[in-house]
């Protein structure tokens, strides 16, 4: 059967780069990320010049690791490369994001926190797993990741999520209904990666067509990514 609409050429509009707004009054709070944002906001006043948040995929890591970072100034440090930055590191605050996505650089890391605690100053790493989990083998480095604060930040919950979508849309200028949001929030994965993929195939299917996002787009749109449709063509 065809579809009468594939006949009809479609506006195609262009990627206008829309940011996602990592600042502190765009961070979404509620029960599953509360005591990592208390904890950014705590800053200096920490239980340990080291901190681990620990969350899965999608989970806001990188949301409240971008906020502490500006609000501390503190040093992006890639993980591959942890050495070639302790020299000029001084007394300014550091961050790792993401360090358990690849081997560890034990040795680099160890002398990081060395270089940390002794300068009074703080360190801030993110990974999807606790450091118990990291198969870190030295030592040295062990006891000192048994020293850091451990945060864990869990899937988001409706709240969260909800407000996320929310929020995503408004960054794109566009409103939509609160039962809208409701349907994404109880059909999509419950990850921040997902809710901003759906957003974005959202508000590209509601300009092509030229139609406002109701929740029948919507639930083509869900349908369409849980059909694992590469491009979104529905």
């Amino acid at each position: 059967m065809s579809d009468r609409r594939s006949d009809a050429p479609r506006q195609l509009p262009l990627d206008l780069g829309h940011g996602t707004g990592y600042s502190r009054d765009e961070l979404v709070v509620s029960a599953t990320n509360a005591q990592a944002s208390a904890l950014v906001d705590r800053w200096p006043d920490w239980p340990s010049p080291v901190v681990v948040l620990a969350g899965p995929p999608g989970s806001g890591k990188t949301h409240l690791a971008q906020i502490w970072q500006a609000h501390a100034d503190a040093v992006a440090i890639d993980a591959g490369g942890i050495g070639s930055h302790i020299a000029g590191l001084g007394a300014r605050a550091a961050l790792i994001d993401d360090i358990d996505n690849g081997p560890i650089d034990e040795q680099g890391l160890f002398h990081l926190i060395n270089t940390v605690r002794g300068a009074g100053s703080t360190l801030m790493l993110t990974a999807r797993r606790f450091p118990s989990a990291w198969r870190v083998t030295l030592p040295d480095l062990i006891s000192r990741l048994k020293a850091a604060a451990t945060v864990e930040i869990h899937e988001p919950d409706d709240l969260l999520l909800a407000g996320v979508i929310t929020k995503l849309f408004a960054d794109r200028q566009v409103e939509v209904e609160p039962h809208v949001v409701q349907y994404l929030v109880r059909r999509i994965e419950r990850s921040l990666a997902t809710a901003m993929k759906v957003v974005e195939r959202l508000d590209r299917a509601a300009l092509e067509r030229k139609t406002p996002i109701t929740r029948a787009l919507a639930a083509e749109t869900v349908s369409a990514m849980d059909e694992g449709q590469g491009e979104f063509d529905i």
